[in-house]
């Protein structure tokens, strides 16, 4: 299904050209929004976003009626591909469901970068010119506590914030999508954390800080917030292992095995070494709880 998403700037412009062209193109939805573009926290396009699902394409006439720097473009594409989900603008040769799109996008992901790197070096080259010549680098109005300066460096503070999560969303929003609030933070952390580097793992403070971000910018939806249910004791090994299995549909059991003993997780006897028939169980388990689908019965020939 395709979903369309107009924005104009002030409420003396109107959305309807860009309906029409969203129209033309077979948008069957078009969410119409009056905001800046500046401003992520935009309550139509994070329903818009919300209301896509696997297989769909949100649709913009420009790019800039969706986001007005790249890093917030990608981080709505993230958010798109996470769900299965396309972005088409029918103006610039941007398609995430063809090949030429998809390069596209990533050579804007390199420009990004670039653009990022120049703007360190340059910084850098700025503030040591200035040591050199006996002159405090840096902001003025920093200086001066003035607070459209303070404003600006909060602004592009949350700006960096906001692309650095977009570069690991892949590692954590699926997981806190599929199962909040039905499983605890700690297990959540651990199902997270078990395929991940030492460096590179999440604590649980920084993960709640990163859903909270993604909450208010309408990237995820408030209910993740909210308090996990109480399950019972004997419950919680098959929520695990249908949270794993769930995330992987075709993971191995010996390599759900190994993702539990690196998540420590002792087995139903208490034991540290995991065994294939242990999680086979503890599947059927999760089957008969309602927390995952049955397996498909293999298709046999005609007889």
């Amino acid at each position: 299904m395709l979903i369309g998403y107009a924005r104009v700037s002030t409420e003396d412009q109107t959305p309807l050209p860009q309906s029409e062209a969203l129209k033309a193109a077979g948008c069957v939805e078009i969410h119409e929004e009056q905001a800046s573009g500046g401003n992520r926290s935009r309550p139509v396009l994070a329903r818009a976003l919300e209301r896509i699902g696997k297989g769909d394409t949100l649709v913009v006439v420009r790019i800039d009626r969706l986001a007005r720097s790249l890093s917030h473009l990608l981080e709505v594409i993230e958010r798109l591909e996470a769900k299965g989900a396309f972005f088409r603008s029918l103006m610039d040769p941007i398609d995430t469901a063809s090949a030429q799109g998809k390069f596209t996008l990533q050579v804007l992901g390199a420009a990004a970068e670039l653009e990022r790197a120049l703007i360190r070096e340059r910084t850098r080259a700025g503030l040591a010119s200035a040591r050199s010549k006996g002159r405090v680098g840096g902001n003025p109005g920093l200086r001066a506590r003035d607070p459209a300066a303070l404003r600006k460096v909060r602004l592009a503070r949350q700006d960096g914030y906001m692309q650095r999560l977009a570069d690991t969303a892949q590692e954590w929003v699926p997981h806190v999508r599929r199962l909040r609030p039905d499983m605890a933070w700690e297990d959540i952390l651990r199902i997270i954390n078990a395929p991940l580097p030492h460096d590179r793992r999440w604590t649980q403070s920084r993960l709640i800080r990163a859903v909270n971000a993604y909450v208010r910018d309408g990237f995820l939806p408030v209910t993740v917030l909210g308090r996990a249910a109480r399950r019972a004791t004997d419950d919680r090994l098959p929520t695990i292992v249908a949270a794993i299995k769930g995330a992987d549909p075709d993971i191995t059991l010996q390599a759900i095995c190994d993702r539990l003993e690196a998540m420590r997780e002792r087995t139903p006897r208490g034991r540290t070494r995991w065994q294939p028939s242990s999680v086979r169980m503890l599947l059927q388990r999760a089957e008969r709880l309602g927390l995952l689908q049955p397996a498909e019965p293999p298709v046999t020939g005609a007889t």
